[in-house]
């Protein structure tokens, strides 16, 4: 039987990544069926090397919420085998399914983002969050990474200054980390950002010896960053859907966080860990006068290099990496 599934999920990248667990999880189950994927226009290209894929529906917001009647215009006349929800969108509950799984009450907010997901399903614990690229996104990141020493990935910027760790910091570290005798000694390093971050990371692409940078700036829709993230060997950087799409990638992720939550937003996966400034977002964001929109500083400068050389040192000996 090819179960038809409608798989509604975010229009950020970190959200969107941290659902597929929950996805991953149905098409493993369910490897015949066929899946309609509503998503934000900025996450689509994730999904294009889903093999059960049957088709994209990019919802690009609308003003009073025209984007969900359109997609029940695009749904209404299917009739869906099951739907899962986690934008908890009238759209769920307005078409026909055997099945239907929607965020909603009930729900620990509290709980790590794909802990959130999982219980929708009604499952214990998360399963394995996963990314699917097609083959034109692989050819992409091996012509951008060609084959050769290994690859240390570097995400110096984020969407909000307020959870950027100072790029001065990056460059020290990741200076210590390739030099002669460093953790890393031997690496390319590719540094990544996203359109828009990109005076940041060229600063650290500069600050590197001649022959070790990869230009990843800005290159590529996120679904082909994602591919170039899964050719690193080790990736360090802020709280963000890079970070996301490098740990589901199943590649050795470090992440920065301060300005932000961990206990919810931490990279996710065997291979993942975080390490955070000494004070909680909470704490951090306690002063006069804070606005998250106004805001023109990191929030990140207590974390110190030392602490993420550290955290990078007992992930790197807990995982096997390219010599």
């Amino acid at each position: 039987m090819q179960e038809k599934i409608l798989f509604i999920t975010s229009s950020r990248i970190g959200d969107a990544v941290l659902s597929n667990g929950i996805l991953n999880y149905l098409v493993t189950r369910y490897p015949d069926a066929r899946v309609t994927i509503a998503c934000g226009p900025l996450v689509q290209s994730l999904y294009d090397g889903l093999p059960q894929l049957e088709r994209i529906i990019p919802l690009k917001k609308q003003s009073w919420k025209r984007h969900w009647m359109k997609l029940w215009r695009e749904v209404v006349a299917t009739r869906w085998d099951i739907v899962v929800d986690i934008r908890n969108s009238a759209v769920s509950r307005l078409v026909v399914s055997k099945e239907k799984y929607c965020m909603g009450a009930g729900i620990d907010g509290k709980a790590h983002k794909s802990i959130q997901n999982a219980s929708i399903l009604g499952l214990k614990d998360s399963p394995v969050t996963r990314m699917w690229f097609a083959e034109k996104q692989m050819k992409m990141a091996r012509n951008l990474i060609p084959a050769g020493s290994p690859v240390l990935g570097i995400g110096p910027t984020a969407n909000w200054i307020g959870k950027t760790w100072p790029i001065e910091n990056f460059i020290e570290l990741t200076g210590r980390l390739i030099k002669s005798g460093g953790l890393f000694d031997g690496y390319r390093v590719a540094v990544f950002a996203a359109p828009g971050e990109e005076s940041a990371a060229r600063a650290l692409l500069a600050s590197l010896p001649e022959g070790t940078g990869i230009d990843l700036i800005a290159k590529g829709n996120p679904g082909e960053a994602a591919a170039c993230l899964s050719l690193c060997d080790f990736y360090i950087g802020n709280d963000s859907g890079l970070m996301h799409a490098a740990a589901a990638a199943g590649v050795p992720t470090l992440g920065l966080f301060g300005a932000s939550y961990p206990e919810i937003y931490a990279p996710f996966g065997a291979r993942a860990a975080f390490v955070r400034t000494p004070e909680t977002f909470d704490e951090l964001k306690s002063f006069s006068g804070y606005d998250p929109k106004t805001l023109d500083h990191s929030l990140m400068t207590s974390l110190t290099v030392d602490s993420v050389y550290d955290a990078v040192e007992k992930l790197k000996r807990t995982q096997p990496l390219s010599a």
